[in-house]
């Protein structure tokens, strides 16, 4: 079977997000990294449902509980702020958690600002992003 690649050119309005993220925790994306990654393959992209902004020893104290429940070693380039982001629809069960970092789609894309960890690292957990080059993501509700 051939993966296709994921269409998003709809998103959630404002009020569509706000209610689509009334019980999430936090939602984990894995895509694969460029090729000259070797050590580091996996891209991951946590998006906390937070607008708080945090100290730095409680950013470090949140990726060292991402790291250890998802055996990923060898974080590399970490990004740990608020940034906007946009939920793409698909034929996928969930929307898509789109993080915003261009002006231009900040612009034209429905957002809401979320505390996001964005790092290169590896794990034999995520054997799809890893070994196939697909993108997944996982939502996780309290």
């Amino acid at each position: 079977m051939i993966a296709k690649a994921i269409n998003t050119d709809t998103y959630l309005e404002p009020n569509e997000i706000t209610k689509h993220l009334k019980n999430v925790e936090y939602i984990i994306m894995a895509a694969s990294s460029p090729s000259h990654f070797k050590e580091t393959p996996i891209h991951f992209t946590i998006f906390l449902n937070t607008q708080n902004e945090f100290p730095q020893a409680i950013k470090d104290s949140i990726l060292d509980k991402f790291l250890n429940e998802n055996s990923i070693i060898s974080p590399k380039e970490v990004m740990s702020q608020l940034m906007p982001v946009g939920f793409g629809k698909s034929t996928q069960d969930t929307p898509m958690p789109l993080l915003l970092v261009k002006p231009e789609d900040q612009k034209s894309i429905p957002y809401r600002v979320m505390h996001v960890i964005d790092f290169l690292g590896n794990s034999d957990k995520f054997s799809e992003a890893k070994n196939e080059g697909l993108t997944g993501w996982s939502y996780s509700y309290n």
